[in-house]
This record gives C-alpha cells, sequence and structure tokens, in this order.
C-alpha cells in the first residue's frame, strides 16, 4: 500500500536499481559478514578481503616453486606461517595448506569484540563493541575504544577490564573479591 510516485521522483530513481545488490556496491555475503561480525565500517572488511587474497596467493607462489628452490621454499613457509600463527590467523603451524584457505573471517575473529566474547568477557558481539567504545576495556596498560583493533596471541592474555570502569567493580562484587581499598579509587 506504497503510494504511487510523482513524476519527479520516478525520474530521479531511473538510475537506482533498488533490488540488485551491485548497486550498493557490496555482495550478500559481504553484508552477511558485516553483520554478523559488527563491523561498523565497510572499508575494514574489504581490507581484510584484499589482505586475505595476497596471503593466498603469496602461498600458492611458494607451492608452485620448483625443486630446484626448496630450501628457500620451505624457509619462506616456515616465516609466513609463523607470522600468520602469530597473529593467530591459522590455528597451527603445519603447513601451506592452512594459508590457501585464509578468509578475511579469520581476521574479524582476531578483532577485539570478537575475543571477548571468546574469552566471556560479554555475552554477545554487540554488547562487546559497546564495551571496547565506551572504553571500559584495555590491552595491556592502554584502554582501547577502537572495536577494529586486531588482537594477536600474544597480547591475548592481557585484555582485562580498565579498573576504574563499573563492568569490573560489578564482576568483583560477583564473585566476592572487591577490596575495600578499592572503593577510594
Amino acid at each position: 500500500m506504497v503510494r504511487k510516485l510523482k513524476y519527479h521522483e520516478q525520474k530521479l530513481l531511473r538510475r537506482l536499481e533498488l533490488v540488485s545488490w551491485e548497486a550498493a556496491g557490496g555482495s550478500l555475503a559481504e553484508v552477511k559478514a558485516l553483520r554478523r561480525y559488527r563491523l561498523a565500517r565497510r572499508e575494514d572488511y574489504v581490507q581484510y578481503k584484499a589482505l586475505a587474497r595476497t596471503v593466498r596467493a603469496l602461498a600458492r607462489r611458494l607451492r608452485d616453486l620448483g625443486p630446484a628452490s626448496a630450501a628457500f621454499r620451505a624457509r619462506c613457509a616456515a616465516a609466513l606461517l609463523e607470522k600468520l600463527y602469530g597473529l593467530g590467523l591459522v590455528s597451527s603451524r603445519g603447513s601451506l595448506a592452512a594459508c590457501e584457505s585464509l578468509s578475511a573471517s579469520a581476521f574479524c575473529r582476531r578483532r577485539l569484540p570478537c575475543l571477548l566474547v571468546k574469552l566471556r568477557m560479554a555475552q554477545n558481539l554487540r554488547h562487546a563493541v559497546t564495551f571496547v567504545e565506551q572504553g571500559h576495556v584495555r590491552v595491556g596498560p592502554e584502554v582501547v575504544t577502537d572495536p577494529a583493533l586486531l588482537i594477536p596471541r600474544a597480547v591475548e592474555d592481557f585484555i582485562t577490564w580498565v579498573d576504574t570502569s563499573r563492568l569490573r567493580q560489578k564482576v568483583l562484587d560477583y564473585n566476592q573479591e572487591r577490596d575495600d581499598f578499592d572503593l577510594a579509587a
């Protein structure tokens, strides 16, 4: 029960195809990923896709090297796998097959809000993004307010609540670990 468009409205909408996703600049899979991982900027996901494509191309090039360069291939493959494992993008340092199946979702899973859900510091991604944007989370000594921060494996253990956060106080109250000395701070 939508009203009929006036002539000038029809003229303005002739070039815009509201049904096709190509006019919007993305695919359906991209929109699903943006919603699933609560990405605020489409540019982040495009950048993750480009990085994943580059890693896959590099892994294919290393795989296709001839037998004359076996030592070079082994050294470069080990360095690539070590780097990707340190970033948390692959689960093992085993073989290049893991690099060839790397996707943009692996980068999205290493974002700070996803790790908050994984560490059970937040119930879902929506709350995790809110906690990060409001400044309740710190990584090491730094307070982080950008949900697009990628966390490597080495830093994953240093994700905690900010000392002055209300959420930290509620958690300490719930666990009956809050100290009266902390009340003054």
